[in-house]
């Protein structure tokens, strides 16, 4: 089996209170050196610009235009009209008094609007801060506090948002601006708070009056403040050069080379993938360097196919979500359909599965099937679709299985982290062994596991395990404010992503656990559940619980020990009858604490998804003779997944 990682340093033992690491890997594809930038090219300003000069005429950003009620064709924005126009929000920017190193805040949906100013920000090195509101209902405050932000350029839908968090911000934002209109109303009571609130018009008029010189970012100036939820308490502000991503975006594109799969001024991508996050933020990164066209979908998810089907993407990029709902609506089609056509299905996915198992390209596996029985579901991605990538959590791999074979096209998933700026590993398209890993490192880093010995990973072992550590230019200058979290995470170089991998004999990586207890559900988000439990803990009715969630689902479950007495007083006043065992497995007993247990959530303002969806009952406590517990009470959240596995699997079956 050919691998694709090189060795470049040996294994470790364990050291200097350090544990033990495994060998360093790169990709077999930069063996000889992590690719070089494109001279000149040192800056995500110098990307954009580079990209107008080269191809000043391609239709860079795209939105479907609205005719009588109804969405129509996809109305462009060439790269010089977007270049023109990001110099007068830039120059409306500087009169406003935000100077190289000031703070903007961008809050809204993808949009022109979003990568204008963006664009604005890199040209006279102004950090961008993405401000949303996913974090928590207090977390567009909280960032304009802790970024120190002085101006937001925000969605016309938001702007009453933004109105009722100024009284909490006036000391520090002093301007806003629209992506659209705005009322007298509006603008009026920002005024009453000392705030100033443009309309996008009256922006763009404000930026043709003056002119101001371009800073000329350096490749070591920070480019954004990224906040995110990667641990309990308060967000933190991820700081990433300009160097990280440049850095990323040679690295994608020299995977592309090897694969004959590079990007051109021909290609399309659809934004729909919050451009607050590094996973789209590079993305476009990447396709605004290729002279490429970006179109964005209308906001919102239901219409999303609609717009894929007019726009016509070349590559598509999603998170498992997506493909999960793609995954059960072919599905669901194939299904409801006639007994002849459900048959022809089956024995063109099993005939073109097999021969790509043998080794055969998706491309040649199955030719009259891909045109016959797969070019339906190539169609519903538009028709043009070359590559998918799935990011932001792990792809189930029947799921993967079944998009490598329908698609006709190229389906690999990566991996990487906000402070890692986003794709630290990727898949290789074609390699059948690589399903339901996230592929060797990409090459513009290096990749080791550092052994858990708690947890019982071994990097040193025969099937090495540990911690995923990763290095190179792509990595996060440090936590804004907070050096104390930096320095945890950031040890002799080397990022500690506190996820634990496993190495696959090809070289690609399998995540298979997580060192600290927080989880990713499959849309991308965040848990950090001992926090999560300490806020059910508040509830009367039980005595403990265990929150489970994993990145295979988008909802959490938990087991739950009951408080006897508030059980039984319960079943007395309600009529149920049973002793305490028979009472954990009452229905109604489950759905009333189920109830109970949520209304502590909703009290406690926890958001959608950290809402629990069903429960288990069970009357004896997690103890230490069941190795559930630590000696000093702690759970053992290992053990209690293996313990309980056939019930948490019950659990997720009965919600589907």
């Amino acid at each position: 089996m050919q691998s694709y990682v090189v060795e470049v340093e040996k294994a470790k033992e364990a050291a200097n209170g350090r544990p033990s690491a495994g060998p360093v890997y790169r990709s077999v594809y930069c063996k000889d050196g992590f690719p070089a930038p494109v001279a000149g090219i040192e800056s995500c300003w110098d990307i954009f610009n580079h990209a107008v000069q080269k191809h000043p005429h391609n239709p860079m950003l795209g939105q479907r235009e609205t005719i009588n009620g109804k969405a129509g064709q996809y109305k462009w924005l060439t790269y010089q009209e977007v270049y023109n126009m990001v110099l007068k929000i830039g120059s409306a920017l500087r009169s406003c008094g935000i100077e190289h190193g000031g703070r903007c805040g961008i809050y809204g949906v993808n949009c022109p609007e979003w990568i204008v100013s963006m664009e604005a920000c890199n040209a006279h090195g102004i950090y961008c801060v993405p401000l949303y509101d996913t974090l928590g209902a207090d977390a567009v405050e909280f960032i304009i506090h802790h970024a120190e932000v002085s101006i937001a350029i925000v969605q016309e839908a938001k702007i009453p948002v933004i109105l009722k968090s100024l009284p909490a911000c006036v000391d520090r934002l002093k301007t806003l601006v629209s992506f659209g209109n705005i009322s007298d109303a509006q603008r009026e009571e920002a005024e009453k708070h000392g705030a100033k609130l443009y309309s996008w018009k009256d922006f763009l008029s404000l930026g043709e009056k003056k002119s101001f010189t371009l800073s000329a970012p350096k490749k070591t100036d920070i480019c954004t403040i990224m906040y995110t939820s990667g641990t309990t308490g308060e967000p933190k502000g991820v700081l990433i050069t300009n160097e990280n991503i440049v850095t990323l975006v040679t690295g994608i594109n020299h995977l592309l080379q090897c694969q004959d799969e590079e990007l051109s001024e021909k290609d399309v991508y659809i934004s729909y993938l919050p451009l607050a996050h590094i996973f789209d933020r590079v993305l476009e990164e990447y396709f605004i360097s290729k002279s490429a066209s970006i179109g964005f979908y209308r906001g919102d998810a239901k219409l999303l196919v609609e717009d894929i089907a007019e726009l016509k993407p070349t590559v598509f990029c999603g998170v498992p979500r997506v493909f999960d709902r793609i995954y059960s609506g072919l599905n669901q089609k194939i299904s409801t359909g006639g007994f002849l056509s459900r048959k022809v299905f089956e024995l063109a996915y099993k005939y073109k599965l097999n021969n790509m198992r043998k080794g055969w390209k998706h491309e040649k596996a199955a030719t009259i099937a891909d045109k016959i029985v797969f070019s339906k579901v190539k169609q519903a991605l538009g028709g043009r679709v070359r590559v998918i990538l799935s990011g932001a959590a792990p792809l189930a791999r029947h799921v993967e299985e079944f998009l490598r074979v329908v698609a006709c096209c190229h389906v690999v998933q990566g991996y990487g982290l906000t402070e890692t700026c986003a794709g630290s590993f990727v898949s290789i398209p074609n390699v059948m062994s690589m399903m339901g890993t996230v592929g060797p490192p990409a090459p513009n880093v290096e990749a080791c596991l550092e052994s858990v010995p708690d947890m019982g990973y071994d990097a040193l072992s025969q099937v090495p395990r540990g911690e995923v550590c990763i290095r190179g230019k792509t990595l996060f200058s440090g936590y804004y404010k907070r050096d104390d979290l930096t320095n945890e995470v950031l040890v002799d170089g080397w990022f500690h992503t506190g996820d634990v991998g496993e190495w696959q004999p090809d070289g690609a990586l399998k995540i298979i656990d997580r060192k600290k207890n927080i989880f990713k559900l499959s849309q991308g988000e965040y848990i950090a559940v001992e926090n999560l439990e300490n806020v059910y803990g508040l509830c009367s009715l039980i005595d403990s619980i265990w929150v489970y969630g994993n990145s295979f689902e988008s909802y959490l479950v938990a087991i739950v020990t009951p408080n006897q007495q508030a059980l039984e007083n319960w079943a007395t006043a309600n009529g149920e009858t049973g002793d305490f065992a028979a009472l954990c497995q009452n229905p109604k007993a489950k759905a009333h604490i189920l109830e109970e247990l949520n209304a502590v959530a909703k009290n406690s303002k926890l958001k959608g998804f950290e809402f629990l969806k069903a429960i288990h009952l069970d009357p004896l406590p997690f103890d230490m003779e069941r190795d559930l517990l630590t000696p000093t009470f702690k759970k053992k959240r290992p053990q209690l997944l293996k313990y309980y596995k056939e019930i948490i699997d019950d659990l997720y079956k009965s919600l589907k």
